[in-house]
């Protein structure tokens, strides 16, 4: 009786493990393809407004890649992760600096590159937890496997939060510059990019003055990297 229940339990455990892995896989296979409508940090913002009692927004306006101004990408790769091109998902530099420097500062910072960014942003919730982590990590090897460096940055700047409400380049560039993603200028990119950490609580319009320094450390950063070729 007893084996018999093991049996049946290994079996639904083998088939869950089957459909995830093929669903997972069919899902970044089919985001190569089709642009992500919504993301669930777009509804869950979504129900915080509504929480707070106000109004629903999702502000976004998807964009393909050239659509998008050089300069903001270069400011992405310069504020979030210089070493984009070059890395296969996950960069364990950065990793280790962000551990050591957490040991002793009570500023949290992270190593999550700009391919695991779009994992979490585009599949997952959000969340610290080692399950999310997890997961966070399995469709980053995914997407770099399946999807190219073009393709993950064209996401990337398309679904990231960049202020309350207000999702991707396109969307950012109208808000605070009336402007296309297509025409930011070099600084407002660099402003743009220098508020991801924490788009609800830093402006890209009127920085503090640690927004300020970050936003003079990217444009810093953007005239010393090579070439970005996707």
């Amino acid at each position: 009786m007893i084996k018999s229940i093991f049996k049946l339990v290994w079996r639904f455990v083998k088939l869950a493990l089957i459909f995830f892995v093929a669903a997972s896989i069919f899902g970044v296979l089919l985001y190569r393809f089709v642009n992500p409508p919504v993301t669930w940090l777009m509804i869950s913002r979504g129900f915080e407004r509504k929480a707070d009692d106000k109004d629903w927004k999702i502000d976004k306006d998807w964009k393909d890649f050239e659509e998008i101004s050089d300069n903001m990408k270069r400011a992405a790769v310069a504020a979030e992760d210089q070493r984009f091109m070059e890395h296969h998902g996950f960069d364990f530099k950065a990793i280790e600096r962000a551990i050591k420097k957490n040991m002793h500062s009570r500023k949290l910072i992270g190593g999550s590159t700009i391919s695991q960014q779009t994992a979490k942003n585009v599949f997952l919730w959000e969340g610290r937890s080692f399950v999310r982590k997890g997961l966070e990590a399995w469709f980053t090897m995914w997407i770099e496997l399946l999807w190219s460096k073009k393709r993950i940055m064209e996401v990337y700047l398309n679904v990231i939060e960049m202020g309350d409400g207000i999702y991707g380049a396109e969307a950012a560039a109208q808000a605070y510059y009336h402007k296309s993603a297509a025409n930011l200028t070099r600084r407002q990119a660099a402003a743009i990019a220098s508020i991801f950490p924490s788009p609800l609580h830093w402006s890209a319009t009127k920085p503090s003055r640690y927004v300020r320094h970050r936003q003079y450390l990217i444009r810093q950063n953007m005239r010393r990297l090579g070439p970005l070729d996707f």
